[in-house]
């Protein structure tokens, strides 16, 4: 079975989604399509990259990632195709991929090259159709473009260490369905900066002292029920790794949300001090 994943920042509303798999569908009948999100909010690399990083691992080895997002080609932007934990992403070369494998080293790396083979009304989505077909048939990444050794690197919504140690900083990246902020810092720059130092998180004026091990960890008194504790502003690292700003059990049409209740939204900075 050859799996194609899909991303991209169509929404539903519009007839594009349904081009997409209809064209896929037409060059490789057999393919596995799979939706992981059309609601990127439009041309956001950045919540992109993030939706990826947090479910493509549950995919298996061999599967192939068309991510429509600001996928346009022009003279900043080519198309390129990541060979990466033994899976393939299929993206312009305007951030997502390299905020996606950070600094570890991709498999390979191919811009591809294939524009002119198409016809001349081809858009981008249908040079990434055809890649991906190609690719979910078993063929070679050489025949579709050309091996690079690296992809564009981007400066913004960088998490930053302070020189001196004390300050781990970075961004609100996504706002989840239920209002929660994630934000770009992993549990794996956490550990390897706090070195078991106590550390207290802050964001706008509000402060946490403490990362639980998942939600209903904050109910931590026998004397009131879970419900109790409904409101309370709370800080995990995700299922994928990263830290996220939340309301326990959110809803922001009710209880309220990070978002709604913090004020938290789409880059704000959060910084985590680490006390000496």
């Amino acid at each position: 079975m050859s799996i194609i994943t899909l991303t991209t920042d169509y929404g539903l509303k519009d007839h594009f989604v349904g081009i997409l798999k209809g064209k896929i569908l037409s060059e490789y009948s057999d393919a596995s399509i799979v939706d992981i999100s059309h609601y990127i909010d439009p041309f956001n690399t950045a919540q992109a990259s993030y939706i990826i990083s947090a479910s493509y691992n549950s995919f298996p080895k061999g599967t192939v990632h068309i991510i429509g997002v600001d996928l346009e080609a022009n003279k900043e932007n080519k198309h390129v195709v990541m060979q990466w934990n033994d899976h393939f992403f299929i993206a312009a070369d305007n951030g997502i991929l390299s905020m996606l494998s950070q600094k570890i080293i991709p498999q390979k790396i191919v811009t591809i090259t294939i524009h002119d083979r198409l016809n001349n009304e081809a858009t981008d989505l249908d040079v990434f159709v055809k890649v991906a077909c190609h690719i979910a048939k078993g063929g070679a990444l050489s025949v579709i473009g050309k091996e690079i050794e690296s992809l564009k690197q981007v400066k913004d919504l960088q998490v930053v260490f302070s020189e001196d140690g004390t300050q781990l900083k970075g961004n609100v990246i996504y706002i989840d369905h239920f209002g929660n902020a994630v934000t770009n810092i992993s549990k794996k720059q956490f550990l390897e900066c706090a070195k078991g130092r106590p550390y207290e998180i802050a964001f706008k004026t509000q402060t946490i002292k403490t990362i639980l091990p998942y939600y209903s960890a904050i109910a931590i008194s026998d004397k009131y029920p879970v419900k109790y504790y409904e409101g309370e502003k709370l800080a995990i690292f995700n299922e994928a790794g990263f830290l996220e700003i939340a309301i326990f059990r959110s809803n922001p049409l009710t209880v309220g949300s990070a978002s709604t209740l913090l004020g938290l939204s789409y880059r704000d900075v959060i910084s985590i001090q680490f006390k000496n």
